[in-house]
């Protein structure tokens, strides 16, 4: 243990006592950061000093950040607590978007929602009395009964703008979602009386118990078998929260009994490609995420899209990508590798695939259009293009699995090359 010099604190020290208040939203809102942390993290500014904000930010994000996933909570946390003037105006807003006089400009950011609810911990806005203003105005009564309910307002929620209370409740639902796939017909075949193959083995060998005599013919129908599914998933920064429900997804989908898939593979990849097939096979959802996490190194860092797929090409395509396996590629495509480069590995991948489906949540946007180059060298080379921001679009996805002319929104995004 590490023995510190002991340092003169003022007899009020408010600095200590915001640093111990900033650290109870962060735990909060997800990290687990004890009082140990927090008397490093007091040392620390005390020896660092704080009179650049860039100092003072990376010498709180030593001592209370130890996973990659927590850097952009923190990095929200921090904003609103520290940097950004108006920062209780901003989360009453994410909060209560209704409140007059306080309107958001933007969209919230990656985990700022989240980030706000662990620095309010459940406070509530002290809003203007307008009991006696009741009778002055207009009255206005409001039919509710089209009323989205909670559960289908969830459905349809960005997984980037959800609550951490909203994030948990997506992760049971996504537990309970299925992903099943009709069975491939195989060459081999098996007894059927309807077949309209003939099983000549079967035919000469009962014939031959009958002294050659050929009284009844056998018939055989193709014997069904289920495809393996590969799943791609990108877990840069600018995919990490979708990344993660996902894999949760994914992990209900690997332990499902009965789901038709003959094995789920699933591949991680940012700047490098990371095999986590084994760790999803865990039964604990927690540790199974847990272990994928700690054998990928790279989450939430740059996108190498077209050098992660040269090597799944090379080195796992002919392993996992028999008897005609479905792909799921779950990438934004923002790439600045080489779009040759690229577009020759997804065409390679989709030639060794039976279907290659690709989930996009920049879909979302209404205005969507394959302008980044990236995206416009993939999006010749895949089956179906569809969204994957949302439980519903995951749902969506479950349905048009198995339908071979699913194209999603690639026939009217590929027209737009062409216009």
């Amino acid at each position: 243990m590490p023995e510190y010099i002991p340092l003169e604190i003022p007899e009020a020290p408010k600095l200590a006592q915001n640093i111990a208040h900033f650290a109870r939203a962060l735990r909060k809102a997800g990290l687990p950061i004890g009082p140990g942390r927090v008397i490093d993290a007091v040392r620390a500014v005390e020896a660092a000093g704080f009179t650049e904000k860039r100092d003072f930010y990376w010498t709180l994000h030593a001592c209370f950040v130890s996973r990659p996933e927590h850097r952009a909570v923190f990095a929200q946390v921090f904003r609103l607590y520290w940097r950004d003037p108006r920062y209780l105006e901003h989360m009453m807003a994410m909060m209560l978007p209704a409140i007059r006089g306080v309107q958001e400009e933007r969209s919230a950011r990656a985990a700022e929602k989240r980030a706000a609810e662990a620095l309010l911990d459940g406070a509530q806005p002290d809003l203007p009395d307008t009991r006696d203003r009741e009778a002055e105005g207009t009255e206005i009564e409001v039919d509710a009964t089209l009323t989205m309910s909670a559960e289908e307002r969830l459905r349809t929620l960005d997984f980037e703008q959800m609550s951490t209370d909203e994030v948990a409740r997506a992760k049971r639902m996504l537990a309970r979602l299925e992903l099943p796939v009709k069975p491939i017909p195989s060459r081999r075949g098996q007894a059927s009386a309807q077949g309209r193959r003939i099983d000549r083995a079967r035919t000469l060998r009962a014939a031959m118990r009958q002294g050659g005599d050929m009284h009844t013919i056998a018939r055989q129908r193709p014997r069904p078998r289920w495809p393996n599914l590969v799943v791609l998933c990108d877990i840069s920064g600018s995919m990490s929260q979708y990344s993660r429900i996902i894999l949760h997804f994914l992990h209900s989908v690997s332990n499902a009994r009965g789901a038709g898939w003959a094995r789920v593979h699933a591949f991680t990849f940012g700047t490098r490609l990371t095999n986590i097939t084994r760790h999803l096979r865990q039964r604990d959802v927690d540790a199974a995420l847990a272990a994928a996490g700690s054998e990928a190194q790279d989450w939430e860092g740059g996108t190498r899209i077209g050098a992660c797929l040269h090597a799944f090409n090379r080195d796992w395509s002919r392993r996992v990508m028999g008897q005609g396996a479905v792909v799921l590629l779950i990438t934004d495509g923002l790439d600045r590798d080489d779009p040759a480069r690229l577009a020759h590995e997804m065409q390679r991948l989709q030639l060794s695939a039976r279907r290659l489906i690709w989930l996009n949540p920049l879909l979302r946007w209404d205005g969507f259009a394959p302008r980044a180059r990236g995206i416009a060298a993939m999006l010749p080379h895949v089956d179906s293009f569809r969204a994957g921001h949302s439980i519903a679009a995951l749902e969506d996805l479950a349905d048009a699995i198995s339908r071979p002319d699913d194209l999603g929104e690639k026939a009217r995004l590929m027209a737009q090359f062409t216009a």
